[in-house]
């Protein structure tokens, strides 16, 4: 894993490499090739990334539910002040 750090934004993304193992996961075999016109057929791509999307909003919005009660202390900014978010 990755050192955590400030992010102010999430990228995600399924490449053909990661279609392969998938295949490779559930028994199927998948050349790169393969994987690369799996992905752009039928409109999977954009299909999938709408699906991530989804999820991404539907996590955030479950998060911010549970977290809504919990008081979030904010770093001290330049000016040394304290916030703090609600």
């Amino acid at each position: 894993m990755t050192e955590k750090k400030k992010r102010e934004k999430v990228t995600a993304e399924i490449t053909a490499a990661h279609l392969t193992e998938f295949a490779n996961e559930i028994g199927t075999k998948l050349s790169m090739d393969e994987a690369v016109a799996f992905l752009n057929r039928d409109g999977r791509a954009y299909a999938m990334w709408k699906r991530m999307m989804q999820a991404g909003e539907e996590y955030i919005k479950l998060t911010l539910e549970r977290d809504s009660r919990v008081p979030v202390q904010l770093p001290a900014s330049d000016s040394k002040r304290s916030r703090l978010a609600v």
